[in-house]
């Protein structure tokens, strides 16, 4: 079977996330060469599981319908309302 059948038949699986591992891993297989089959396949699920998390969480974000886009890092410590900046390391 040819890779683009491979691709053809993951994407009616609806499994975006390993189509596009495998054409990273097809596009440059010097940075892939040095792994065994196992770690390869780890890779390719492992993006599939990503690729769902991220789907995941922008569905839930436009559902949310937030009125403003804001994030963690926008906060402005400096306007007293008695917020501590915290470190996390």
């Amino acid at each position: 079977m040819s890779q683009q059948q491979y691709l053809t038949q993951l994407r009616t699986l609806k499994l975006s996330g390993m189509v596009q591992a495998l054409e990273l891993q097809w596009s440059q297989p010097q940075t892939f060469d040095d792994l065994s089959f196992d770690e390869r396949v780890g890779l390719v699920v492992s993006q599939e599981l990503t690729s769902r998390a991220n789907k995941r969480l922008q569905r839930l974000l436009k559902a949310a319908r937030f009125k403003v886009d804001a994030r963690i890092e926008d906060v402005d410590y400096a306007h007293p309302r008695g917020l501590i900046k915290v470190s996390v390391s």
